[in-house]
């Protein structure tokens, strides 16, 4: 007689350790001004990702309105950052920075290409990644 073997379920924490994601103290603090002036109806930050090209996957972040209950969080002070399991797992090891030069401002994500196996070079072109 064949018995069903039953896996134990996929282990999923909610909260999202500096192991697999770490934001700087700049970007924590940009974040925590944006979301104070969006105002009440904001839940977090999403970080997502999207599929590139031959540069890879592509990385933002958007406000969110809503929590999903696969989400895993990392907040503190004044933010919320919201991922989804998929997104989480190309970030895997990655930092979200926040550079502001006088000229231009942005958030950086630095080490995701690494963090999925890359080399840091395109394989179509063979030129190095920014």
């Amino acid at each position: 007689m064949l018995t069903e073997e039953k896996t134990p379920a996929a282990v999923y924490h909610r909260r999202i350790t500096p192991q697999r994601l770490t934001v700087t103290q700049a970007a924590r603090g940009k974040i925590a001004d944006l979301v104070r002036e969006a105002g009440d109806d904001i839940h977090g930050v999403r970080v997502f990702v999207a599929g590139g090209g031959c540069a890879g996957m592509q990385y933002g972040m958007t406000f969110a309105e809503t929590e999903h209950d696969s989400d895993s969080v990392l907040e503190g002070e004044g933010f919320r950052f919201l991922v989804d399991p998929v997104a989480l797992s190309f970030l895997e090891g990655a930092e979200i920075d926040y550079a502001d030069d006088g000229v231009s401002a942005t958030f950086v994500f630095n080490n995701v290409f690494q963090a999925v196996g890359g080399s840091g070079a395109c394989g179509g072109c063979g030129g190095a990644m920014v």
